[in-house]
């Protein structure tokens, strides 16, 4: 690592706290003006996943942050009137439009990539191109076809080919429909002030720093880089020219970066109660959480059945500015099951049934079940303060 300037102060884990959670947006009023767009922009990137339980994880980051966000407007925020696009970052991300400029020297590093784990069938590349210039957007399915076979991995060459443009930033992903992809050529979807790839590698850097210490609000070199996915060393080579401030947080064994403007102000408001997505960029960063909040997270979809300890969907509950808990959550007609729930003693049942009950109402259900409970003690509290909320 580089040599690193003297901190301009020290936090105390408490604001550190804080002061994540106002930079997640869990902290204080919410922005309702700036809706869905607003929490995509503030956040910078939202990742997507294949899994849906109560909803998919994209809808369920900003109704962490807003409430009862009706899920259409959530998928017409994000893909109506190119305001986002589909990329690489943290994992495959919703991004702001804004965003694409900053991208460049990943498009870059693709397209230098001298191997890839499926081959690029002749002419292919060119083919798909010009169908999407003559027929798009289009799905993998309407260009052709998007597996050889039934298994998951054995892509077509159609999919191979508008894969790879994706990556090289000829073709962008301008929607998901049913789950899949639709590609458009770029040069069609994003806007032309922001359709190039003038930025040199150190600038997107630096702006990515830039922006990931933002929507932090404090991080270490680590959580920094995790953001975006960047490597150490990339950080280390922008870090200083990025704006962010050096700050030291007591208890954290690292040196941190501070957003100043999430120093120039206290963090106060109202504490956000929800259940959150275990893709949820607060607990991205698993190291990251357990130094914020004292709680490990670990997604278990992907653990086989009799490994899983607190089930495959587990959402953390956030209360407080806390995380108190996990619900493993189920759908049955218009009943919400927490088939497995675990809390942080009996102060963390009102806010888990607040939770459960405003959760149940997003996804027009009327009911909420619990079956197991891993405090036993804690069911009838947590059945008597359901009924109460849902009466």
């Amino acid at each position: 690592m580089t040599t690193l300037p003297a901190p301009a102060l020290e936090l105390s884990a408490d604001e550190a706290r804080r002061i994540a959670l106002r930079a997640q947006g869990f902290l204080g009023a919410p922005d309702r003006r700036g809706g869905v767009r607003g929490v995509l922009r503030h956040l910078g990137a939202v990742q997507l996943d294949t899994i849906s339980v109560l909803a998919r994880s994209h809808e369920l980051i900003p109704y962490a942050r807003l409430g009862a966000v009706g899920r259409t407007r959530v998928e017409d925020a994000y893909w109506k009137d190119t305001h986002a696009f589909e990329y690489w970052s943290h994992a495959a991300c919703v991004l702001p439009i804004e965003e694409w400029p900053h991208f460049a020297f990943r498009r870059r590093a693709y397209r230098d990539r001298p191997h890839w784990n499926h081959a690029l069938p002749d002419g292919a590349y060119d083919q798909v191109v010009e169908q999407l210039r003559a027929e798009g957007p289009l799905t993998a399915t309407e260009l052709g076809g998007a597996k050889r076979t039934s298994e998951w991995w054995d892509w077509s060459g159609t999919k191979v080919a508008v894969e790879r443009a994706l990556m090289y930033g000829e073709v962008v992903c301008v929607e998901r429909r049913g789950w899949k992809r639709v590609y458009d050529l770029a040069e069609r979807a994003v806007p032309a002030t922001l359709l190039h790839d003038d930025l040199d590698d150190a600038e997107c850097l630096r702006r990515l720093v830039r922006l990931a210490g933002r929507s932090l609000g404090v991080g270490t070199r680590a959580d920094i880089a995790d953001y975006h996915r960047l490597k150490g060393e990339q950080v280390d080579a922008v870090i200083a020219e990025s704006g962010l401030v050096p700050v030291t947080v007591a208890g954290w064994a690292r040196p941190a970066w501070a957003d100043p403007e999430a120093l120039a102000t206290p963090p106060r408001g109202r504490h956000r109660t929800t259940l959150l997505s275990p893709f949820d960029s607060l607990v991205w960063e698993r190291a990251r959480t357990e130094r914020l909040f004292g709680f490990t997270h670990r997604l278990e979809a992907y653990v086989p059945r009799q490994k899983r300890v607190h089930g495959y969907y587990a959402m953390p509950v956030l209360a407080g500015g806390q995380l108190i808990g996990r619900v493993d959550p189920a759908r049955e007609g218009r009943t919400l099951v927490a088939k497995q729930i675990t809390l942080e003693g009996a102060k963390a049942v009102p806010a888990a049934a607040q939770a459960l009950v405003e959760a149940a109402g997003w996804v027009a259900c009327t009911n909420v079940r619990l079956e197991r409970v891993e405090a036993p003690e804690l069911r009838e509290p947590l059945t008597r303060e359901l009924a109460r909320l849902l009466a």
